[in-house]
């Protein structure tokens, strides 16, 4: 058996689906092996895209999700996808072609040392020097990259090694279970729990997954103990819940923080500090329950009293069993903090202005959207729209990216999400800086036929970071840029695009959108002059007034 041909079966035998990237003249062997295979290629038109969908597809199945590129400047181009899925937990493998190592053919021509530079950004990272251990490389390389913490791993498969004739040995992948959560550890939290006055429950990015959230919905249900999430946690358990009191979108200063200083123990599950930090441990009389599947990362603002390690939705599930509500929980203040956000939620929400008031795109797209309907969303100003006003009712039905937090992930995520999810509406939602990072991939879609809408918020300019320079009491300078005719670019690639003149047009536009199977681009100009007043400046003096 041909040695590309090895570990083809090897992925397959892995449960492989997909293939996203770029095969360069290195890959032949491995391409000519896939084409006879029952996974599908996912030709993009750029690695650091076939990346992100990796990853996007990792995060929502939990298996590994696969991309390629070929040697030097095709893998190089995988680097920001490979931090992507490492600080975001996302189970991914990136495959690098490589020059023939047994014999030069061409000399040092785009040869880097790959390994290497993946080694700081991975989990494992390795050449392939010999046919006979492919099977077991792929092995090691897809446990590790599922295994908790999940994240990137890289394999570089050298052109002469691909066409080694090798015998058929397969590695049978074998049944792992999670360990769980020590006795000991469940009851010195319960016990903690039930001698609290204010415990709060808070949700994060490790909870996404659908056991652990209908046992978090359970705990929810049956202690009525308050939540909030961290942006990576959005819609664990439904946020419309009467007990669901933020999301921890800002640093400080909104009605959520009052809540977190106001607890006396926070059930901290599934964060850990690659994400925003929801709190600061600066009170002593502050103390926190770390449940995770990893032990906590000691830092400076998150030393937690108590760990529980091990698989959190069967950690949950026992802590369950054995919690008693108290009668001396007092959750008062935590309501009066609900009321006055409840209150404040809906400014804007029906704002007529043009270009279109952050909170009212957000408000629309709510509406628009149903219960399981994901939106993909770049990075930009407009996340912490997103993140703090729209309520997700569902696991990983918001997908965003507060880890890297990089911009040019969320076409590539959306398109990923369709591909896990063809019967579910899915859009993405892009600043005009983002998008353009990786706008080359809208051909992808539509060569895929996906049914996808994709929301450009058009302010011709990196408006997150213009909001920051505005909050220094610096010039505006150096982050104003021109747009193409977004309609006509959609166009010009075969799709569909709208532009819309009126706020009211949106709502009916994307319902619209949604009744046509193609891939729409809608060019929504936006209006984030607000921002600094409202997120700076009122949202304090509203929550300090609690």
């Amino acid at each position: 058996m041909k040695a590309s041909d090895l570990f083809v079966k090897a992925l397959e035998q892995e449960g492989v689906e997909f293939i996203f990237g770029i095969p360069g003249e290195e890959n032949l062997d491995l391409l000519e092996s896939i084409r006879t295979s029952s996974i599908k290629l996912i030709l993009t038109r750029h690695e650091q895209a076939a990346g992100f969908m990796a990853a996007t597809y990792g995060r929502l199945t939990g298996k590994v999700g696969v991309c390629m590129s070929t040697l030097g400047p095709g893998a190089t181009n995988l680097v920001t996808a490979a931090a992507y899925a490492q600080l975001g937990a996302m189970p991914m493998m990136m495959i690098t072609g490589q020059k023939p190592i047994k014999a030069s053919k061409q000399g040092r021509f785009q040869v880097l040392n790959v390994v290497d530079m993946m080694r700081p950004l991975t989990k494992y990272t390795a050449q392939i020097v010999s046919g006979e251990r492919i099977a077991s490389q792929i092995r090691e390389a897809f446990r590790m990259a599922s295994s908790e913490r999940p994240g990137a791993v890289h394999l570089e498969f050298p052109e002469d090694i691909a066409d080694e004739e090798v015998k058929p040995n397969l590695i049978t992948e074998s049944t792992v279970r999670r360990p769980i959560a020590e006795e000991k550890a469940i009851k010195k939290a319960i016990s903690l729990i039930e001698l609290a006055k204010t415990p709060l429950l808070l949700i994060g990015a490790a909870a996404n997954r659908k056991m652990t959230s209908r046992m978090l919905s359970r705990f929810v249900k049956e202690t009525r103990i308050p939540f909030i999430t961290t942006q990576m946690g959005k819609g664990v358990v439904d946020e419309t819940s009467e007990l669901f009191l933020g999301n921890t979108t800002l640093s400080d200063g909104d009605f959520v923080h009052r809540v977190i200083e106001h607890a006396d123990l926070i059930i901290n599950v599934g964060h850990d500090v690659v994400e925003k930090p929801p709190f600061f441990m600066r009170s002593a009389d502050k103390k926190v329950i770390h449940v995770n599947y990893n032990a906590a990362e000691v830092d400076p603002v998150y030393f937690p009293q108590v760990e529980v390690i091990g698989d959190i939705a069967n950690a949950i599930w026992a802590i369950i069993e054995g919690i008693q509500q108290q009668n001396h929980w007092d959750f008062s203040y935590f309501s009066r903090v609900k009321e006055a956000e409840e209150s404040e939620l809906p400014h804007g929400c029906d704002d007529p202005r043009f270009p279109m008031y952050p909170q009212r795109l957000v408000a629309d797209i709510r509406k628009a959207m149903p219960d399981d309907g994901i939106i993909a969303l770049d990075n930009g100003v407009y996340k912490i729209w997103f993140a703090r006003n729209y309520k997700a009712k569902q696991p990983n039905t918001v997908l965003l990216d507060n880890a890297l937090a990089t911009m040019g992930a969320g076409l590539p995520s959306a398109m990923a999400a369709k591909l896990v999810y063809p019967d579910r509406p899915v859009i993405a939602v892009c600043g005009d800086g983002g998008f353009m990072m990786n706008s080359q991939e809208l051909e992808t879609a539509i060569r895929l036929k996906q049914h996808l809408i994709v929301l450009i918020l058009r302010d011709d300019a990196y408006g997150m970071i213009k909001w920051k320079q505005a909050n220094m009491h610096f010039e505006d300078f150096g982050l104003d840029y021109g747009n193409p005719d977004f309609v006509k670019y959609i166009e010009a690639y075969g799709g569909k695009g709208h532009r819309i003149s009126s706020a009211e047009q949106l709502l009916p536009l994307v319902k619209s959108c949604f009744g046509d199977p193609a891939v729409h681009l809608i060019d929504v100009p936006i209006d984030y002059s607000d921002n600094d007043r409202i997120l700076n400046i009122e949202l304090r003096q509203l929550s300090a007034k609690i």
